[in-house]
């Protein structure tokens, strides 16, 4: 088998595994269980995060870093789940401040970080980066009406949002492997190409269609104008998330942020568009739509 078909065998299986993990947690209906999916793929991401500007040598606050993410993680979860979405937003705020009470603490009685400026900065855009940003998941299974027996119903939406970016992912890997010729930026990723940009947008679009045709009832939020915008509007925030994370490997000199996922790398490279993705569908349904 050539390099290439290994590649896309690797990426295939475990992409299927985590389809597969995914669609038993929405359907299942258990939004513990689906939070902990969550919650993990976050949690993992952040430290293969910290774990690539640690090997190149740039320190960071990693144990602090964690615990602040889990604590914005779980309690975020709580909050929403709760009923109560209007103190989330002071709920952030808050474990924000205590992380940095806490490492300027740190710093002062121990004085170990030669930089500590730049190690705050790394920590502080790691959390924002990667658990705020992938915590509107969690905040778009609880933004629409529970049903009478309390089971949620923004889970569907969540896997609508997975879908899209997805297929987008795919397309532009895809339609750059057949078609790319023309680069896209070539000063971020060489191999990323304006035929993968398009079919990147053509995959998402075709897939936010072919979504709302299997789940009508389960995405009864949408019109057919808000399949084209969203299709459009998550394919585009897909391809900019994936030459984000790019940025940040390329400044850490890594090309995968691990090997845990045959084909596909690590967490943060299979979760990297959905952190972009995630907050535009969550600020699309709260104020375009008015749910919530």
């Amino acid at each position: 088998m050539t390099p290439g078909r290994l590649i896309f065998f690797s990426r295939l299986l475990s992409t299927l595994v985590l389809w597969t993990l995914l669609l038993v947690t929405v359907f299942s209906g258990w939004d513990v269980g689906f939070f902990s999916l969550l919650a993990f793929m976050a949690l993992r991401a952040l430290w293969e995060y910290y774990r690539m500007l640690e090997h190149d040598g740039i320190g960071v606050f990693t144990l602090t870093g964690m615990l602040c993410a889990a604590v914005l993680l779980v309690g975020g979860f709580l909050i929403v789940r709760s009923n109560w979405p209007d103190n989330i937003h002071d709920f952030e705020l808050l474990v924000l401040v205590l992380f940095l009470l806490t490492i300027f603490s740190r710093q002062m009685f121990s004085g170990k970080e030669t930089d500590p400026l730049r190690a705050i900065s790394y920590t502080v855009f790691g959390l924002f980066y990667v658990p705020w940003l992938f915590s509107f998941l969690t905040k778009i299974i609880y933004l629409t009406p529970r049903l009478e027996n309390g089971m949620t119903t923004g889970q569907y939406y969540v896997l609508y949002l997975v879908a899209v970016t997805k297929f987008s992912d795919m397309g532009a890997y895809v339609f750059g492997s057949l078609f790319g010729r023309h680069p896209f930026a070539p000063h971020i990723s060489p191999k990323k190409t304006w035929e993968g940009f398009a079919g990147a947008l053509i995959s998402s679009l075709l897939c936010s269609y072919w979504m709302y045709a299997l789940l009508p009832q389960k995405l009864s939020a949408f019109r057919i104008g808000d399949l084209t915008i969203l299709g459009l509007l998550l394919g585009f925030a897909a391809v900019v998330g994936d030459l984000a994370e790019s940025i940040v490997k390329r400044g850490a000199h890594t090309k995968d942020s691990s090997s845990m996922l045959p084909g596909i790398g690590g967490t943060l490279d299979l979760i990297d568009s959905i952190l972009f993705t995630a907050p535009l569908l969550f600020f699309y349904m709260r104020f375009v739509l008015g749910i919530g």
